[in-house]
């Protein structure tokens, strides 16, 4: 199912929140509207934990995580430290990284199997990483842009990447991943999806101003419709979004 939503009218809905197989972290302080939309989907399932990262609200921009762990950045308080803790299943670890690059979110994209990071990124942070989250990480840039977490959306199901991704990048990074991956965009031609969006593997929430034609490619490469895959659909699809970038 995929959503639209607005964060006090702003479509950036992953900047403002983070969304795993395991638990949904949402900045506080929101319209009830906006919690709504991930209630409705999410309550019986999973914990959706209201927080603040390092006293903001751009708690998907500071985070990264998916169903094994989640990564903070020293300047979360020990308070918001030890609420986190408590509002999430105790399966998922939860550790503070010392990184210079301290928005996690913008420089980490990681599904339950493999992560992207940003190629600058200290080593113990990239040991880290694999540790708490059970990944495999990967230094990789997403069309020449090195903020992997912004222009890179992904789930178990599959990913969506910076719209004038290259045919080729798109088929390494596809193959790392191991998931099926289009070039597209959310919030009627962003670019950063990552910030866009946020996406587990049941569900997508995007921004309100996303197309119908964005969210249909958001639906298929997530697997999102009724056993909608990602067909011959979201190449027709995915050309339409794309041609306006060339």
């Amino acid at each position: 199912m995929a959503v639209r939503a607005q964060f006090e009218n702003s479509n950036e809905v992953g900047v403002f929140a983070t969304l795993t197989n395991s638990y949904a972290l949402v900045a506080t302080g929101g319209s009830m509207n906006f919690y709504s939309v991930f209630e409705a989907e999410l309550a019986d399932v999973i914990p959706i934990c209201h927080t603040t990262i390092a006293g903001t609200r751009i708690v998907g921009r500071l985070t990264a995580g998916n169903r094994n762990g989640l990564l903070l950045p020293t300047s979360t308080t020990d308070q918001e430290l030890q609420h986190l803790r408590n509002s999430i299943p105790e399966t998922v670890k939860v550790q503070r990284i010392e990184e210079r690059l301290s928005a996690l979110g913008n420089v980490i994209c990681a599904n339950d199997h493999v992560a992207l990071v940003h190629p600058d990124i200290e080593r113990e942070t990239e040991e880290i990483v694999a540790d708490v989250l059970g990944v495999e990480v990967f230094r990789q840039t997403i069309s020449e842009n090195v903020l992997v977490g912004s222009y890179c959306s992904l789930s178990n199901q599959g990913g969506i990447v910076h719209p004038k991704t290259s045919i080729q990048d798109q088929d390494e990074l596809s193959s790392l991943l191991q998931v099926p991956l289009v070039a597209g965009s959310v919030n009627r031609g962003s670019p950063v999806v990552g910030a866009g969006m946020v996406v587990n593997d049941w569900m997508a929430v995007t921004g309100l101003d996303t197309t119908a034609t964005e969210l249909s490619v958001v639906e298929s490469v997530f697997k999102l419709g009724e056993g909608m895959g990602p067909s011959n659909l979201a190449g027709g699809l995915r050309d339409s979004l794309v041609e306006t970038w060339y």
